[in-house]
């Protein structure tokens, strides 16, 4: 390719919108366009990558077993009314209706469409096991669209569902796909971590992510250094609190606090560490047989709830902070309000309930209760793991300290089970003739958000650095001077020789300044850049620079194929 003939403007500036470099660098360096809010148009170079990342995934995929298909975009509701899902998804389902009022959504994932057409393909044991995978748009209406690709309301995803017998064949191809995707993402020169997560609205009782871990992560990570836990904020699970040895504790007293609303303020006052008080929070619960309800939760003075972790614990569809005027219609006041004597649902963190005792609330407008002794004082409805774990806290498995780490899922494995199968009547035969429910796993990769993952983690103050494995084209050549003869005939005898030997080159055959093309190709972040200029081809020579790190081969000519071979057989 020449450049002269590329679509690719870049920019020198960067667009006002975008809050980091890789939604920067994928504007400047010319990849995509904004159409919409979270909808972009991915031009020549931005394409290419992403069909490098298609490309290794679809090797990877077919290696594991996989069969490649495609399933419609537009997903009929009566599907989704099987599952339950249709109501349960959320305002992040992009919903339309056809001529004829018949609902339909633009598919943000496609476990009830794979379900129905396998429930019609496969009968028999002797099928499976099975996988599916495609490669495909999908559509989420993101309330806020941001970071480009890595929150966008439209993007590509590698989606694979798998069929099997029971479990332990489930669990056989979980552990092959996991291998696969630490293939797919070591290839793409990519520094990640597998961690323990939620699984949202996809469902199932295990599931894994692909972190790949950069500074702008929206996904916090706790790891531990000694025994290898690792899992997201939202999974992370504290460690049960030793209890405290039983001691003589006073009945409540209550006692005066004026103007006192919040924890800090509390501590303040009383001149007590945080530790040593329980907070109760308020929350509407919505649950799945479409009750809503006000429920509390009771945490340690100084944590922080983790809403999903309350959801799990509820069996709810969703959880949200109650306003104040809710609080208000259950007679309590806010920043006083405590657990003796509440008579709602009460969910309590385990470590609350280790305490000895703690100051809590009286349930009275400016008082405060000392000596609450958590068990003799109040009984929560349910005692259950819902506080957030932070950095530092102690590992669940050991007990050393956690690392805190920020990450950008870029995939996310499910053992779903039997919850999609048995909603919509996918069975097949066993050797004995019985009906029995598919075992399902689900595997995503984010392709769009991968790529904007490899810009994270490998650019500089001067643009993107691909490795090789994504880069839209391997070789760039750049004549100093395009109208000198002899540079525009050494650099064009070059470009035929590597085209020739099969290597992805451009030729900046432009009719601009030698500082320009210069910072075109660092911008854009070809790996090796081959100068061809009047000085060095004065000692017979042109110059390779690996984009990486800036070194510089001095080449002859004629020598550069075998060299550009030699420098990919070897990473150099």
């Amino acid at each position: 390719m020449r450049f002269s003939q590329l679509l690719a403007n870049t920019w020198r500036e960067d667009p006002a919108e975008a809050e980091i470099p890789s939604h920067r660098l994928m504007f400047r360096a010319g990849l995509m366009r904004k159409l919409a809010s979270g909808i972009y148009t991915f031009l020549p170079l931005g394409w290419r990558v992403i069909r490098k990342v298609e490309e290794i995934i679809r090797e990877e995929m077919d290696a594991a077993g996989a069969q490649e298909l495609l399933l419609p975009i537009v997903q009929p509701a009566e599907l989704w009314e099987e599952t339950g899902r249709w109501a349960e998804y959320g305002e992040e389902m992009w919903r339309l209706q056809d001529r004829h009022g018949r609902r339909f959504c633009l598919g943000p994932t496609h476990e009830e469409v794979i379900t129905d057409l396998v429930r019609q393909e496969v009968s028999s044991y002797r099928q499976l096991p099975l996988i599916l995978y495609q490669i495909q748009n999908k559509y989420r209406d993101e309330i806020r669209p941001r970071f480009g690709v890595m929150r966008a309301r439209e993007f590509i995803m590698k989606d694979a569902y798998s069929f099997h017998r029971d479990e332990a064949c489930l669990q056989k191809t979980y552990e092959r796909m996991c291998e696969a995707y630490s293939r797919i993402f070591s290839r793409l020169g990519l520094d990640f971590q597998v961690v323990e997560a939620d699984p949202g609205a996809i469902g199932g009782y295990r599931t894994h992510e692909f972190m790949v871990l950069a500074r702008v992560g929206e996904a916090l990570l706790l790891l531990c250094r000694s025994c290898g836990y690792a899992a997201n904020a939202e999974r992370a699970e504290a460690r049960p609190p030793e209890p405290l040895p039983a001691g003589e504790v006073p009945p409540p007293e209550r006692f005066p606090t004026p103007g006192v609303r919040t924890i800090e303020e509390l501590s303040r006052f009383t001149g007590r560490d945080p530790r040593e008080m329980a907070k109760i929070l308020f929350l509407r619960v919505l649950f799945r047989d479409g009750r809503e309800e006000t429920v509390a939760a009771l945490l340690r003075g100084d944590r922080e709830l983790n809403p999903v972790k309350l959801k799990n614990a509820l069996g709810a569809l969703a959880v949200e902070k109650a306003p104040p005027s809710l609080v208000g219609e259950l007679g309590l006041p806010l920043g006083s309000a405590g657990p003796v004597g509440f008579g709602g649902f009460l969910v309590a963190d385990p470590e609350v309930m280790a305490q000895d005792e703690v100051i809590t609330g009286a349930n009275e407008e400016g008082y405060h209760l000392l000596h609450v002794r958590p068990g003799r004082d109040f009984s929560p409805s349910l005692t259950a793991d819902i506080r957030a774990v932070e950095p530092g806290d102690p590992c669940p498995r050991c007990g050393s300290p956690l690392e805190g780490t920020r990450g950008i899922e870029v995939g996310q494995v499910f053992q779903l089970g039997t919850k999609y199968s048995e909603a919509m009547g996918a069975t097949f035969l066993d050797e004995e003739g019985r009906a029995r429910p598919l075992v399902m796993g689900c595997y995503g990769i984010g392709v769009t958000r991968t790529v904007g993952a490899i810009i994270e983690q490998h650019h500089d103050g001067e643009g993107i650095i691909w490795p090789v494995s994504a880069a839209p084209y391997t070789f760039a050549i750049v004549p100093v001077n395009v109208e000198e003869e002899r540079e525009r005939e050494v650099a064009e005898k070059i470009y035929a020789a590597m085209s020739e030997a099969g290597l992805e080159v451009l030729l900046d055959d432009r009719s601009v300044r030698a500082g320009v093309k210069f910072k075109d190709a660092d911008l854009i972040g070809f790996p090796y850049r081959i100068t061809v200029g009047s000085r060095s081809l004065a000692q017979g020579k042109v110059e390779v620079r690996r984009r990486r790190d800036g070194e510089v081969l001095a080449v002859s000519p004629d020598r550069v194929v075998e060299v550009a071979q030699d420098l990919l057989a070897r990473r150099w």
